[in-house]
């Protein structure tokens, strides 16, 4: 938080963190309701921008079913209500949630508004040699632009472990 010279207070942007999530030992399926999870915990509004209506229907049907203990409230950007949802699946780079984070997946480009969110997550399938190819592009990319970037990868016990 901030003053301002007229003595309201404004809160104090942070510069956009670019976040790669290496899945190796943990698959795309598994690894987005945990983060989605936490994201909503913390009372982040989020979209997930992926590559294809049939992902998007895809995650939308596991979102629902992925976990008995947990309701994940989510939507899909072809809902009449799609501002309401504080976790969005959509193809397209718009935000009509407000979101603050934005998850790309299945080697979607960074959003030509990137720098407007605290933080974009890029989740990358680690056996995918083309898909680690992209995210080295994106990471190269991040940085070029000035964003602050972080690695993070399981370990053997499946724990998210920050490597750079």
């Amino acid at each position: 938080w901030k003053i301002t010279t007229s003595g309201e207070i404004a809160s104090k942007r942070t510069m956009t963190e670019v976040v790669f999530y290496h899945l190796i030992r943990k698959p795309l399926e598994k690894a987005l309701p945990e983060l989605l999870e936490k994201s909503y915990e913390r009372g982040w509004r989020v979209v997930v921008q992926a590559a294809s209506d049939e992902r998007v229907d895809a995650l939308d049907a596991h979102l629902w079913t992925y976990n008995d203990a947990n309701f994940l409230p989510h939507g899909t950007a072809r809902d009449n209500d799609a501002a309401l949802h504080p976790i969005l699946l959509t193809t397209a780079e718009h935000n009509p949630n407000s979101a603050t984070v934005r998850f790309l997946i299945d080697s979607v480009p960074m959003p030509p508004d990137a720098a407007a969110y605290d933080r974009i997550v890029l989740m990358f399938d680690g056996e995918d040699e083309d898909a680690v190819a992209v995210a080295r592009e994106r990471w190269t990319e991040a940085k070029a632009q000035g964003f602050a970037v972080a690695y993070w990868q399981p370990d053997e016990q499946g724990r998210w472990v920050k490597k750079a």
